[in-house]
């Protein structure tokens, strides 16, 4: 029996089943994400669930973030014939009005994190460009996202401790993606051994303010070469304003690649400078606990059993507990466009040689 309940649907896309995807890569993914932060910098909370259907494997993670901890409640299970089933223990995702109101719960649990948030969109979902990247002939990232920046109704928990999220006080961004990009259990590294990945440079910034948002991407090849430059507005109407190729200037903290502010140079419709100041608030290592990084018992679509759930603490006030934290790392950041002040996430992902930024090794 290879039927599932989304077949009942028009919305087929190949002659198959809609339990299964027109590719058999085994890195095929399809992923949600969301944040919510109440721009103070005081707490940032992270959440997604992905599917990895050529895996077998559905996950999720809540991530909640202050300066002193970092927790994460973590489940995975057997993926199903219902695509269509966003739950994994604790966590789901119902999609209330799609494109626009999605509400994501985390149940009371044990690990002392729980929350019941609803997603309301400031402006439409955005089509951002396709990321496509090769390695040694081999298609590592081949996949679309859309985005969006909106604000939250509902409430989190951490250890009994309550915080009410209205709307207009906690804000955030989402985004939907799916296609390929490495996940599951490591494969044989082949001609990787030889010839590995040599750098990964990434900063992603969606930035909210009270009239319109700022989308902005930007990836690099280790020489330089541009493979994603994305900057615009998006109105709550629906228009768009390109707002050119984004250059882009970091204060890094002495002797890192940890990022303290940004100025992004735009270029406004009619062709005149545009600048946006960034100030870090709030710096957040995604990766650590889980799935997006490196940690050898769980990442994204590795299998775990019929049904985990897990929660793991790291202390943040320990030295050596932070020196351990690595990856990718985003933040709750202050934006400043000439006289709008806004909020949102700045992440970054530096690795290995960046030749514009003088960086070698990894």
């Amino acid at each position: 029996m290879t039927l599932s309940p989304l077949d009942e649907l028009p919305i087929h896309q190949a002659p198959i089943s809609m339990r299964h995807v027109a590719t058999s890569d085994r890195n095929f993914y399809d992923r949600s994400y969301f944040n919510a932060h109440d721009g103070t910098g005081d707490i940032f909370c992270v959440m997604g669930m992905g599917q990895y259907p050529n895996l077998g494997v559905q996950d999720g993670f809540l991530l909640v973030a202050t300066a002193e901890q970092h927790r994460v409640v973590r489940t995975s299970r057997a993926l199903t014939a219902d695509r269509a089933d966003l739950t994994c223990g604790p966590l789901r995702i119902e999609v209330v009005e799609p494109l626009r109101v999605l509400r994501v719960v985390c149940e009371p649990n044990e690990w002392g994190l729980a929350c019941d948030l609803t997603w309301t969109g400031a402006i439409p979902a955005h089509e951002e460009p396709g990321q496509r990247l090769r390695l040694n002939e081999r298609t590592t990232f081949d996949s679309m996202r859309f985005a969006q920046t909106g604000c939250w109704e509902g409430w989190l928990t951490v250890d009994g401790s309550r915080h009410e999220a209205t709307p207009d006080r906690w804000w955030g961004s989402r985004d939907r993606s799916w296609g390929i990009r490495p996940v599951g259990e490591p494969e044989p590294p082949g001609i990787g051994a030889a010839r590995p990945l040599e750098g990964f440079y990434w900063v992603y910034a969606p930035m909210q303010f009270e009239d319109f948002s700022i989308l902005c991407i930007r990836q690099d090849e280790p020489d330089g070469t541009p493979v994603l430059r994305q900057a615009v507005r998006v109105w709550p109407d629906g228009r768009v304003d390109d707002l050119g190729r984004p250059e882009l200037d970091l204060q890094l903290r002495d002797g890192t690649r940890e990022v303290t502010g940004a100025t992004w140079h735009l270029t406004e419709t009619d062709g005149s400078p545009l600048e946006v100041a960034v100030e870090v608030l709030l710096p957040v290592w995604l990766g650590k606990g889980t799935g997006y990084g490196f940690d050898d018992d769980w990442r994204h679509g590795m299998w775990q059993g019929e049904l985990v759930v897990q929660g793991v603490r790291f202390d943040l006030t320990d030295s050596k507990v932070k020196a351990s934290m690595f990856g990718i790392q985003e933040s709750v950041s202050r934006f400043t466009c000439g006289p709008h002040v806004g909020r949102g996430l700045f992440e970054w992902l530096f690795l290995g040689r960046h030749d514009p930024s003088g960086w070698e090794g990894w």
